[in-house]
């Protein structure tokens, strides 16, 4: 059982007595509903209301929109709910993804590759400003998953590293960094992603590591983090054979579960061996590593019975509850499990002082003082400087010069749109603005995706893409050719990777031998698997203006390269080092 007193919660009689009370005074419903963080499904706050008196949910997890939009929206969450919420959000690379006009720092990706752990420290310091002054307490970050296999893209740009004790480093400045404000944090995924190229959004993820090699990577990692305080943990749809087979000799095959259905991993190992007394919480619930494992109604209940103490999301919320309900009634989570989650919920609220009105739903003036602030803008630039990377530059292209070689060629990878309303990738007109801020004449070549929006569909446009036309023309044209790649990609594949605009299109680099080309990744770190004929290479690692045009700078020789690369960039191929 939890013991309130100690570390991460640390309460005092006033935070134990009122968590007692709280508990004491809920309805079975209500006890339920606090296993639940549940996602926003309406902003109207007659809506809000129904949801919160129907299923009585412990936490939310969603924003979008600008800033008054998501304040508005947790105030009122706060306001309808008979018990404080824990209001989580996903800040991996600050709060971009929390609000619309919230700050981007950097990936952890770019923290890893600085020198120090300082960008790392300001990404969680700009988190826990913003992401409170908008209402949020509780930061799903931050991400310990350890680069091992560079295939794997889920963790590429979200790792710290592929060395533990880099990870540690950076991990614990970025919760020192959240910890300047009301907030907690949540590392995630255990038992460790990074070791597979599979996707847990997907499949089940399986870390395969042996017992010896999890024990001297991620379990070194998650127990630096647990000694060191931290307040929560969310585990991953991830199996660990290796270690179930330790924990249950005899186990089959067939009965090895992800974490998050695995009483071996939560309740022996992390609890039990580890020592972890914080509050555990689930990944998405909707995703393919726990959906296909169980029944939804076996999956619900045992992911609690199992160790961890809230449920992340629901598919159907009335659904999930009574799953949930049927779980405790027919003794598959007992009354004392039960029991000790509500005191790790209530305990991690206790603990942000929640109960306290004023620390429930901050002063709107708090937004303005610091979304977009001057200060964390210049922090976003001090980050790029630091992080942005060079590769190679095995044929010494590098610096260039737009005084002499003031003719570029601008070639755009991007990712696949997925939608009829796009129009254009707005990162493309800010790489155009920088090379020219930058004192270059830019001609961009044309990409598939864009004929076809100018000229509708037309057979042209694939004629035209894969028409190379004159190499001596060509490099009498340009003096020199940026090769911008700005690729991603989300719980739709498993290895998202390069992918030309159209089939033999001249986007490819058939001119990188006779014109000096530069590659430019402003997204994932491994690029060269795929253009190992480009001799001069720079992750950049971003694609907001900083990082762009911090990139354009050092490669115009105006700034130094910083950054360090992991050997992972050059993905075990001797073609990619040239």
């Amino acid at each position: 059982m939890v013991d309130l007193k100690k570390a991460p919660f640390c309460l005092n009689e006033e935070g134990i007595q009122w968590v007692e009370d709280t508990i004491a005074s809920m309805s079975l419903n209500e006890k339920i509903g606090q296993l639940f963080v549940l996602m926003r499904k309406s902003l109207e706050p007659e809506d809000i209301k129904n949801t919160l008196d129907a299923y009585h949910q412990g936490g939310l997890r969603w924003q979008g929109g600008d800033r008054n939009l998501v304040y508005n929206q947790n105030k009122t969450y706060q306001e309808h709910s008979k018990i404080p919420l824990l209001i989580a959000c996903n800040c991996d690379n600050g709060t971009d993804t929390v609000i619309s006009d919230g700050t981007y720092v950097a990936t952890p990706a770019a923290a890893g590759a600085g020198q120090t752990e300082e960008t790392s420290y300001h990404m969680g310091l700009i988190t826990g400003r913003e992401a409170t002054s908008v209402g949020c307490n509780w930061a799903f970050n931050p991400v310990v998953d350890i680069y091992m296999n560079w295939r794997n893209t889920i963790v590429n740009t979200r790792s710290f590293g592929s060395d533990p004790d880099e990870v540690i480093k950076h991990a614990k400045a970025y919760i020192r960094g959240v910890h300047e404000s009301n907030m907690a944090c949540c590392c995630k995924h255990f038992p460790g992603d990074g070791v597979e190229e599979r996707d847990q959004h997907l499949v089940l993820g399986v870390n395969d590591l042996s017992v010896e090699e999890w024990d001297n990577s991620f379990r070194r990692v998650y127990q630096a983090m647990i000694d060191d305080g931290l307040e929560s943990i969310m585990v991953g749809h991830i199996a660990l054979p290796e270690m179930s087979r330790k924990l249950r000799p005899g186990i089959k095959d067939e009965e090895i579960m992800p974490a998050t259905l695995s009483p071996e991993l939560l309740t022996d190992l992390l609890r039990g061996e580890m020592g972890f007394n914080g509050l555990i919480i689930t990944d998405a619930s909707h995703m393919g590593g726990i959906a296909c494992m169980e029944k939804r109604e076996i999956a619900v209940p045992k992911a609690i019975a199992s160790g961890c103490d809230m449920f992340l999301f629901s598919n159907d919320a009335e659904e999930d509850f009574n799953y949930m309900k049927a779980g405790i009634e027919n003794g598959m989570i007992s009354p004392e499990r039960l029991d000790d989650a509500l005191h790790r919920i209530l305990g991690l609220k206790a603990k942000l002082k929640l109960y306290q009105p004023e620390m429930c739903v901050p002063d709107p003036e708090k937004k303005e003082q610091y979304i977009g602030c001057r200060e964390h803008k210049e922090l976003v630039a001090k980050a790029a400087d630091q992080c942005v990377t060079l590769v190679k530059d095995t044929r010494h292209n590098l610096p260039v010069d737009p005084e002499i070689q003031k003719h570029a060629r601008l070639v755009y990878i991007q990712s696949t749109p997925n939608s009829r309303v796009y129009k254009g990738d707005p990162v493309k007109q800010v790489i155009i603005e920088e090379l020219e801020r930058a004192g270059f004449c830019v001609d961009a070549a044309p990409n598939f995706y864009d004929l076809e929006v100018e000229n509708g569909p037309s057979a042209e446009n694939m004629m035209r893409m894969m028409d190379f036309g004159s190499m001596e023309e060509f490099s009498a044209k340009y003096d020199v050719v940026f090769l911008f790649v700005n690729v991603r990609g989300y719980a739709q594949e498993n290895c998202p990777r390069i992918r030309l605009s159209c089939s033999h299109s001249s986007e490819m680099p058939w001119y990188a031998a006779e014109v000096p080309t530069i590659g430019i990744s402003l997204n994932y770190t491994t690029h060269l698997f795929d253009l190992p004929q480009v001799h001069t290479f720079v992750n950049a690692y971003g694609c907001n203006r900083e990082s762009i045009r911090a990139a354009i700078e050092k490669v115009c020789g105006r700034s130094q390269f910083k950054g360090v690369a992991e050997e992972t960039v050059f993905c075990g191929k001797w073609d990619t080092r040239l």
